[in-house]
């Protein structure tokens, strides 16, 4: 449980730095974002929970996949907001595309032989 609170932590205290950050500096705070963070802590936590060389390989291979799927967020939410929709409205555009997006690269990866 202490195992779990702690991944907790120092993955939220990443989250609160890159959002701290964007609030005076968007252009840094964009840059920690973007960072792969997320998928490097993340990988840290299943070696050390399971040191597999094929399931890591497995891994980092299909992260690759779903994050081609998710990109499009950042070009359509500055569109929208720039045309005068809400942020609420055009995160959940957003969040709807993705989703979408995500459901096709499930549906078409396995027909191009990816393993995700």
């Amino acid at each position: 449980m202490y195992y779990l609170a702690l991944k907790a932590l120092i993955s939220g205290a990443l989250i609160a730095i890159a959002s701290t950050l964007a609030k005076r500096y968007p252009g840094f705070g964009a840059l920690v974002a973007s960072l792969p963070l997320v998928s490097v802590i993340g990988m840290i936590w299943l070696w050390s929970d399971k040191p597999d060389p094929e399931n890591m390989a497995a891994h980092a291979g299909a992260t690759f996949w779903y994050v081609l799927p998710s990109l499009p967020i950042f070009l359509v939410i500055p569109v929208l907001l720039r045309h005068g929709l809400s942020f609420w409205l055009a995160l959940a555009l957003g969040c709807a595309l993705t989703i979408a997006l995500y459901v096709l690269m499930t549906w078409l990866a396995p027909r191009f032989g990816l393993q995700l």
